[in-house]
């Protein structure tokens, strides 16, 4: 997919060459100079001009009627320098790459130099140029009839660049595996919950471990009995389909220690049980295992690149429906913790399942917990659907988080979480915790439930109820699922250090 040339030559024959354009006074001088006087100070008027923009994201297409090897150039736009972030950069690419999948080109060369500055080296822009790629291009083929057309697909990417050939390599072939992972979230969370029951997700979990050489145990219903998993049981009780509690231990270390558990709600569909969402809010819910689908991403992340950290994963998966054995308000059940839950809302189901997979992720000795789940609609209430909510029990650990969010681009926000927020979920006359205290300060509230069963384990809640998909396309993907959480958790772990 990726090749690496030190020497350029712009006689080269390509499809296109990318270039990048910054804003400032000189135009095309340094390492352009020698293409601009191939063109004979053409592209230097171009630019004066305004028909290749230097603004943000901006694309310029020029035929180069045979002056040198490519048949194009394409010139991307990035705005001051000062203002280029790699999310920005990251962004940039894509839509370069949307472009040139538009074009149906299926090779393009890109003058890396021209995207490096001061402040962005050259393996950090390798890095997002190469996930943009599988990122910016996805599509979810869903199942309507083929279309006899063959579909044409970028096979090659070029980097011209005079760094150091395999250090750019290795940066293009970690990028790509984040994009592809990214990818494989996607399509888990676009695929509708009649093809994906809890069992197709297991199954998708087994083949990850044998590709990857997990160790995977699957929880069936009799064995979550003989545990108590009374919680995640409870929640499965109104299904025809068996729940599965999915278990990937990955151990990068010689000894099982410093454990980072990563937990993601897999609710295959949400009706809401007896608590029955209306005919709006049901539709989309086959999105509700979007924590599990960011915990499969980034143990694919982690499975491709093998990083020296111990991981476990955990999945409580089922779905969530109505029948005369469902469970209902006013119930009160046990979870593997031996907390007692009495059942305010059956739609708050997800905390529910959460809250057995926590206290499993500690009984494989998970030291660091974090937990991922489309949990509440009161996290899109309070930030909107770009930012995904948090919240914590342990200082140094969330910062470890919020890192790698910055890092991968996938901005949370940290929520309160005070005495009086615990109060309310312990606020129940016939059980230890009720799982719906009411709509006031909701996200905290679904969050809150989790960290009681974190206890004192480093924990941080990632509420992607908002972030898990987007009416919208963007410049790194489609409408529909958007695969939040997979870079984030495989960055966590890759950066992971002990507090």
């Amino acid at each position: 997919m990726f090749e690496v040339k030190n020497e350029i030559q712009f006689q080269d024959s390509f499809e296109c060459i990318i270039i990048g354009v910054l804003d400032k006074p000189e135009k095309f001088s340094g390492s352009l100079s020698k293409l601009d006087e191939l063109f004979a100070g053409q592209l230097t008027e171009l630019v004066k001009s305004g028909d290749i923009s230097a603004k943000k994201k901006s694309i310029s297409k020029i035929h180069t009627f045979g002056k040198i090897g490519a048949k194009r150039l394409i010139f991307v736009g990035l705005g001051k320098e000062k203002e280029l972030t790699l999310e920005l950069l990251r962004e940039s690419f894509g839509k370069a790459f949307k472009e040139i999948q538009a074009s149906k080109l299926t090779e393009a060369a890109i003058y890396l130099d021209t995207f490096v500055t001061e402040a962005i080296e050259s393996v950090d822009a390798v890095h997002v140029l190469s996930e943009a790629l599988p990122l910016a291009t996805y599509e979810f083929e869903g199942y309507k009839q083929k279309s006899n057309e063959p579909k044409k697909e970028i096979e090659k990417v070029i980097i011209l660049s005079e760094d150091d050939a395999d250090e750019i390599q290795a940066a293009a072939t970690v990028g790509y595996v984040y994009g592809k992972s990214t990818n494989s979230a996607r399509t888990l969370v676009n695929t509708p919950g009649n093809l994906l029951t809890a069992t197709d997700m297991a199954n998708y979990a087994k083949e990850l471990g044998e590709k990857y050489h997990f160790e995977v145990e699957i929880l069936e219903k009799e064995d979550m009995l003989k545990l108590g998993m009374g919680a995640l049981l409870a929640v499965n009780q109104g299904s025809d389909e068996p729940p599965k509690m999915i278990v990937l231990k990955y151990q990068g270390k010689d000894e099982w220690s410093d454990v980072i558990g990563l937990v993601g709600k897999g609710i295959t569909f949400d009706t809401g049980g007896y608590s029955i969402k209306p005919k709006d809010g049901i539709v989309g819910m086959k999105s509700d295992m979007g924590g599990a689908a960011a915990v499969l991403g980034a143990m694919e992340i982690i499975g491709e690149l093998r990083p020296e950290q111990n991981v476990v994963a955990v999945i409580p998966s089922t779905d969530n429906m109505i029948s005369g054995k469902a469970f209902k308000p006013d119930d009160v059940i046990t979870s593997m913790s031996g907390k007692t839950i009495e059942v305010l809302n059956t739609d708050a189901e997800g905390r529910l399942v959460l809250a057995d997979a926590v206290t499993y992720a500690k009984h494989h000795g998970a030291e660091y917990l974090v937990d991922v789940a489309t949990l509440t609609g009161g996290v899109i209430v309070a930030l909107g659907v770009n930012t995904t909510g948090a919240l914590t029990n342990d200082e140094a650990w969330f910062e470890q988080v919020l890192e790698a969010s910055y890092e991968a681009g996938e901005p949370i926000w940290r929520l309160p979480l005070f005495a009086k927020d615990i109060e309310r979920v312990r606020d129940s006359k016939i059980a230890d915790l009720n799982n719906s205290p009411g709509r006031e300060g909701h996200a905290i509230m679904g969050g809150a439930f989790v960290g009681e069963f974190a206890e004192g384990t480093p924990w941080v809640h990632l509420d992607i109820a908002g972030t898990a998909t987007t009416r919208n396309p963007s410049d790194v993907g489609p409408a529909g699922a958007t695969g939040v959480m997979v870079r984030t958790l495989a960055l966590l772990v890759e950066r992971f250090e002990k507090n």
